[in-house]
């Protein structure tokens, strides 16, 4: 068979990738395989009077792969969909693998030929096959939904994370978590009384659960465990201390809420550095005072200590340095200070390049968006209540000391001139001016 994306000849020769019938990777064009592996094999001849190998590596759903044997001979490749023998009846599955390679496989995971689980091939997928194969994946999703309103019911401590359907639709294997023991008996019965079908439960781990599934990590690529880690490995806290990162749950822990199977992929290297540091329990004896460790940098070889009598500073020391004290100290003898120490460090400082290519920064959705048009007139009513204070405090002082200079009998200096504004005047002189006219009025009257 060919890869639907690439197209075919008349010959059924894909024309994209060239490779004969087969594809080469085991992706191509749809790239919904997991775990798929390159038969660097495949191109090479075998020599003469050696067989074919005839057992096959056949993969099912989310990335499930067993081992069967051609024993009729029948003549397959990589990607054909054929019929194999199941508990009861009947699955289909894909073939992955074929050839040379799949001897290491089979090594890998222990298995030999005349194993129980390497079951028979009964022949290639026929339309009818495909159609029934078809139908069956297609009732998975309803199944699962009335599967979790069943057990719910039941009220059972267990999550039912999947369920697969047999290629021949009369078997479905249901996936779940449990964190203890569960009695699921009478969930077998009311699935299979609701289904009529052969029920089989499979409770498998979460890491197990987050495989099957699928997802993106907070790295930004698939997860490791649903596209190439086969072996799920113990990882411990131990393994974060060793690389000082901060025992933060929210941080190390995956999709499948575990600490990262990522956090072994560097441990080897981390322990292999470490190698060289000196203990963390280990006091330095200076001149100043003993001085305990804080924190280290394992790339930059950069230690920091801190005396036990003033923890408020904290000194940074190359780890030579650190090993020159200790020697010293071994030898009964106290170092200098800290203090000369850290003088003696070279920091190297970052260097900033300029943006060339004119390109944003890419840390600048991580500051909050602030509305520039409020943060403006907020700042222009700041501006002119401060000058509105400082002109009544100015024309107050301009006021009283006017007053004082002038003579009270002098009423042309407060009468304003003619064509020019009005002068900013305090309340208490508009007050005084009203009483003057009113008296002026009064003693005209009068006259």
């Amino acid at each position: 068979m060919a890869c639907g994306s690439c197209g075919t000849t008349e010959n059924g020769v894909p024309r994209g990738c060239k490779s004969n019938g087969n594809c080469g990777t085991g992706t191509c064009g749809s790239g919904s395989e997991k775990l798929a592996v390159f038969d660097w094999l495949s191109n090479m001849k075998l020599p003469s009077g050696q067989e074919h190998f005839n057992i096959f590596e056949v993969r099912f759903k989310n990335g499930r792969k067993h081992f069967y044997k051609n024993v009729d001979n029948l003549p397959l490749t990589m990607g054909d969909i054929i019929a194999v023998e199941g508990n009861p009846g009947h699955d289909i599955g894909t073939i992955s693998l074929a050839g040379e390679l799949v001897k290491v496989q089979m090594k890998k995971r222990k298995i030999t030929e005349d194993h129980e689980e390497v079951k028979k091939i009964y022949r290639k997928a026929t339309q009818r096959d495909i159609d029934v194969w078809q139908t069956a994946r297609a009732k998975e999703e309803e199944t699962q939904r009335r599967g979790r309103e069943i057990l719910g019911k039941l009220g059972l401590q267990m999550k039912l994370s999947d369920v697969e359907y047999q290629g021949d639709g009369n078997k479905a294997t249901f996936y779940y978590t449990a964190d203890s023991r569960v009695d699921f008996r009478q969930l077998i019965r009311d699935l299979a009384g609701a289904f009529s079908i052969r029920v089989e439960m499979k409770q498998v781990s979460a890491r197990q659960e987050a495989a099957r599934l699928g997802g993106v990590g907070s790295c930004g690529r698939e997860l490791c465990c649903s596209t190439w880690l086969t072996d799920f490995r113990k990882v411990t806290t131990s393994a974060a201390r060793y690389q000082q990162l901060s025992l933060n749950p929210l941080k190390l822990a995956g999709q499948c809420g575990k600490l990262k199977c990522c956090l072994n992929f560097e441990l080897d290297t981390y322990l292999d550095a470490l190698k060289t540091f000196p203990k963390q329990d280990v006091v330095l004896k200076t001149e100043k005072g003993e001085a305990v460790f804080v924190k280290m940098d394992i790339f930059k070889k950069h230690l920091w200590y801190t005396y036990k009598e003033e923890r408020f500073k904290w000194f940074r020391l190359t780890l030579d340095q650190v090993n020159e004290i200790i020697d010293l100290n071994k030898n009964k003898e106290k170092s200098a200070s800290l203090e000369e120490y850290e003088s003696d460090v070279e920091v190297v400082k970052k260097v900033s390049f300029e943006d060339a290519a004119g390109q944003d920064s890419l840390t600048r959705f991580d500051a909050p968006k602030q509305n520039k048009r409020r943060r403006n007139n907020r700042n222009k009513r700041k501006k002119k209540a401060v000058v509105a204070t400082i002109d009544t405090k100015t024309s107050r002082q301009e006021n009283s000391s006017q007053q004082k200079r002038t003579p009270k009998n002098n009423t042309a200096q407060k009468q304003p001139k003619a064509g020019n504004a009005k002068p900013n005047r305090a309340k208490k002189n508009n007050r005084n001016r009203k009483n003057n006219k009113n008296q002026n009025g009064n003693t005209a009257k009068e006259n």
